[in-house]
């Protein structure tokens, strides 16, 4: 896949095909942007890609093989990664488990911010999607997301003399997503939203417009952070 020769800048979008990687997907579009979704469903994210006007190319992030057959096909030039591949992830067992969250939340992104560090512009920018979890608790997911902090946190170091930012969104309690399999009810919902300062849960627009500013040229002087789109359900101070 070759350079925009127009100056079109390029965004990859991990997990891109559902939710909250969907939408931010669809910012990106609607800001310019040459996007390009993926995921492990290609049915799912050509159907996306079709009605929000990006391109899709599907692989498991998870996985280092997958990851390099799909370089051939991912842009030469980078100018936005965004993390958003993971979730909940199950295993057999205590041990896997914990293994199967850390892979699915932190091994997915540690790869392929890894594969796609040579075509990463200078100023570019990378943003990870975290989880309140990460500072809360959550147990196996939310010390997954506390992995993905302290990752960025050096990732930002290594990065940040070409110019290339790195950052953490992370969000609260999030409607219209697919991260509950269906198992959240009504009382844990209104518990949830309860705990927010505004008094509403969030949403994948909430979470979209935030990464969309930190992918901006404008957002060159934040780096290394974790912005919390929780409603105030935690503060960050």
């Amino acid at each position: 896949m070759s350079d925009n020769s127009d100056g079109t800048r390029t965004a990859v979008v991990t997990g891109g095909g559902t939710g909250i990687g969907r939408a931010i997907a669809e910012e990106l579009v609607r800001r310019g942007l040459d996007v390009v979704i993926t995921g492990r469903r290609a049915d799912v994210l050509e159907r996306t890609a079709g009605e929000i006007g990006a391109r899709a190319v599907a692989f498991d992030a998870a996985d280092q093989a997958s990851v390099d057959a799909a370089l051939p096909h991912l842009p030469e030039r980078v100018d936005v990664l965004v993390n958003n591949a993971g979730g909940l992830a199950d295993g057999d067992g205590l041990k896997q488990e914990w293994l199967a969250m850390y892979e699915a939340n932190v091994v997915t992104a540690v790869l392929v911010t890894t594969a796609l560090g040579p075509r990463l512009a200078d100023q570019a920018r990378v943003v990870t999607i975290g989880s309140i979890a990460g500072r809360r608790g959550g147990g196996s997911y939310g010390a997954a997301k506390a992995a993905v902090e302290a990752w960025t946190a050096e990732l930002a170091f290594k990065l940040g003399g070409r110019g290339i930012t790195a950052n953490v969104v992370s969000p609260g309690f999030v409607d219209d997503t697919e991260f509950f399999g269906g198992g959240m009810t009504e009382r844990r919902r209104e518990t949830l939203v309860a705990e927010t300062a505004n008094g509403r849960a969030g949403t994948p627009a909430d979470v979209a417009a935030t990464v969309a500013f930190l992918a901006s040229p404008e957002a060159g002087h934040i780096t290394g952070q974790v912005i919390a789109v929780n409603g105030g359900a935690h503060l960050g101070r």
